[in-house]
């Protein structure tokens, strides 16, 4: 499901983009993260569920008795759900998992509200394949645009859930770029103020210090479009934003730029040929192979690494 070759139009993975029904979660109060880390899962499930001493002894009690887990234990009981046990784990193993009340700000963050979902493991299987193909080499470091040929392909959706699950690896720093200075999404996606970023940067009118951190997904930042400008592909194709894009890659363990659609303009070449590699998205039964090859056509004679192409089926 997560295969791609390199420069070749059918090698894909197939993504669905819709999202799946998320698993009923119990109102839950906020937690401490960091305590949480160093506590056994009863601690936490006790916590987030406020059980009582007798509810807690009852929960060991069956645990004794059918030698199970504790968080088995408390759902075979229906003290808690099964969503609160992995919400439980994923606090211990300092894997980011959205709460029920975040997901219905962020609904197309899969990998963030779903991450045991088939989707979510498919953006880890894409993960795995784009790290081993643009970042395992140590200098000079690329930052990733994803493009597509046609509106509606799904980059936004991708870029975000590739940079979550890019962050979900803990220990690094991601940043994902907002680049499409046409249409911008990803503010809209991570619910985040998009009233300065990277169009103001380019323009001389704000500072780098717009980059945004992600609630909730430590390692993980979003440098939104910032206000849309008469001028998008002069922006883009001034020595700045190619200074910016390396000053970026330097300082961040991963970046992940989103582009607008090729149908649009030049943008998504130029966008690509700064950040030094590219992922193309396609999607099933709508990009045409004319429109993927005259895309692929423009990036020939420049220095971007094709890291492959992706189907994305929704």
């Amino acid at each position: 499901m997560a295969k791609f070759r390199d420069s070749e139009l059918d090698a894909a993975s197939v993504l669905d983009a819709a999202p799946e029904q998320a698993v009923p979660a119990a109102a839950r109060g906020e937690l401490d993260e960091t305590a949480a880390q160093d506590r056994s899962i009863g601690d936490i499930i006790r916590e987030l569920r406020n059980l009582s001493a007798e509810q807690v002894e009852s929960v060991l009690a069956y645990q004794r008795e059918k030698s199970v887990r504790f968080g088995e234990a408390a759902v075979a009981l229906k003290l808690v759900t099964t969503d609160d046990v992995l919400y439980a784990l994923s606090q211990q193993f300092h894997y980011p998992y959205a709460p029920e009340e975040n997901r219905k700000d962020c609904p197309e963050l899969v990998a963030l509200n779903q991450p045991f979902s088939t989707q979510a493991e498919a953006f880890r299987a894409l993960r795995s394949q784009v790290i081993m193909r643009v970042w395992a080499e140590h200098a000079p470091r690329k930052a990733l645009a994803v493009i597509s040929a046609d509106h509606g392909d799904g980059k936004t959706f991708f870029a975000a859930n590739l940079a979550v699950s890019l962050a979900q690896l803990g220990g690094g720093r991601t940043l994902l770029v907002d680049a499409n200075l046409r249409s911008p999404r990803q503010h809209e996606v991570f619910g985040l103020d998009n009233h300065s970023g990277l169009s103001g940067i380019l323009s001389g009118r704000s500072d780098k210090d717009v980059i945004q951190p992600v609630p909730g997904v430590p390692g993980l930042f979003v440098l939104c479009s910032g206000t849309t400008p008469p001028n998008p592909l002069e922006l883009v194709e001034r020595p700045a934003f190619g200074l910016l894009m390396r000053e970026l890659a330097s300082k961040f363990d991963h970046v992940v730029v989103d582009t607008p659609a090729a149908g649009s303009g030049a943008d998504a070449s130029v966008i690509s040929a700064r950040c030094g590699a590219a992922i193309v998205l396609a999607r099933k039964h709508q990009s045409r192979v004319a429109a993927l090859q005259d895309l692929m056509a423009s990036m020939d004679g420049t220095a971007v690494r094709l890291a492959g192409v992706v189907v994305n089926e929704f």
